[in-house]
């Protein structure tokens, strides 16, 4: 109450201090009329009514800060709130044709039996990124169809920790989505699923980020390289069950690839050359990610940075293996370097850093525990601007 009576003016809102009601999120519309972004939570029963007083309002991020749906019940009694779920056909229409203006929409903790979902889908029709965060659904009843008919224009989804409902999304994509360039994946979903999807999505996407540890495998790999030519990032993270020649001939396919990432993932560890020949398939390559790969040794990581002559970004943390002279050889080969991350690495010490920081030309930032840089260093990356972040 206090935000909406003293900042008119607010563009963006994050409150995550506790839950909001629904009465102060509409006491909040009246006053801040300017807001494009909107970071809340609120309890059961869900309701988005108050989007409508939202003229502006491009990104919301909603989290449901109840409990589990059967503790809930033990608390509350659907009696208790007459308004419960309640979607009639005159509300839904509030918007008017166009809907609301929602771009972004971040939902977190939907649960399997929610109403109030059927309101907010049938008015989302302008989404462009959808993201799913430990959803056990996506509304109850009808919202099921009202979600279906939001997906025409989507151009990125993101499925976290939501494996029920993984499925049914995308298929739903496949179905009734033609645009959509990004897709982010995370701890759940079924193989076949995923596999029909690939198969048989109309869209063109362009970014692919999965943490499938039991999930993906070699078949899905293979299904990637086939049928997403225009491909240029690909994110894989703890994907334990694919295995190097997946991985070469996909390099060997997609020659527009520009980001890869192999996040704790053993297959760097288990099949030495690995690294090599993709560093040669892929020698377009601007950002790398082998973060958490303990065992990633300097020369499969030298003998990869050989062929990667057009790095911008890359990313080491948690590589305890390598060393000092893999730094010396990274900053010889990989002269464009603008961004470091070399956070965890045990074996990189001062003498390390200080070449980083000194030997890159175009270099940025570098994320490094301050105790490893040098007082000269210091020095030089204040004459040069370049950021030293400890995190």
């Amino acid at each position: 109450m206090s935000i909406a009576s003293n900042f008119p003016n607010l563009h963006l809102l994050r409150f995550l201090a506790g839950p909001i009601s629904p009465s102060s999120l509409i006491s909040v519309s009246n006053s801040c009329k300017h807001l494009t972004s909107l970071h809340v939570s609120s309890p059961r029963p869900l309701n988005f009514h108050w989007l409508k007083n939202f003229p502006f309002l491009k990104d919301l991020s909603f989290t449901n800060s109840s409990p589990k749906y059967d503790d809930y019940l033990t608390l509350h009694s659907l009696n208790s709130h007459p308004d419960y779920g309640s979607d009639s056909e005159e509300e839904t229409q509030v918007s008017g044709k166009s809907g609301l203006c929602l771009e972004t929409l971040c939902l977190s903790g939907i649960g399997a039996e929610d109403h109030g979902m059927n309101w907010l889908w049938k008015n989302c029709k302008n989404l462009r990124n959808l993201r799913l965060k430990n959803c056990e659904s996506i509304g109850y009843g009808d919202s099921f169809t009202s979600f279906f008919n939001c997906l025409k224009n989507l151009e990125q989804i993101e499925v976290r920790t939501s494996r029920t409902i993984v499925d049914v999304v995308l298929f739903q994509l496949s179905e009734h989505c033609n645009s959509l360039d990004s897709l982010l994946l995370y701890d759940g979903g079924s193989r076949e699923g995923l596999h029909r999807f690939i198969t048989s999505t109309k869209s063109s996407i362009k970014r692919i980020d999965f943490r499938l540890p039991l999930d993906l495998d070699n078949y899905h790999i293979s299904a990637i390289g086939e049928c997403f030519n225009g491909l240029v990032s690909l994110r894989l993270q703890s994907c334990c069950l694919i295995t190097g020649e997946a991985l070469k001939n996909l390099g060997a396919d997609s020659m527009k690839l520009e980001e890869l990432a192999l996040i704790n993932c053993d297959v760097v560890e288990r099949e030495p050359g690995l690294l090599t020949t993709l560093g040669q398939n892929l020698k377009g390559l601007r950002k790398l990610d082998l973060s958490f790969n303990e065992m990633l040794v300097d020369k499969e990581l030298v003998s990869m940075l050989a062929s990667c002559k057009n790095l911008v970004d890359i990313k080491l943390r948690g590589c305890r293996g390598i060393t000092n002279s893999a730094m010396v050889l990274m900053c010889k080969n990989c002269k464009g370097l603008e961004n470091v991350d070399i956070r965890q690495c045990s074996r990189v010490g001062v003498e390390g850093v200080d070449v980083i920081l000194m030997a890159l030309p175009k270099l940025r930032s570098v994320l490094v525990e301050d105790i490893k840089v040098s007082s000269d260093a210091k020095k030089w990356v204040s004459k040069k601007f370049i950021q030293v972040i400890d995190i």
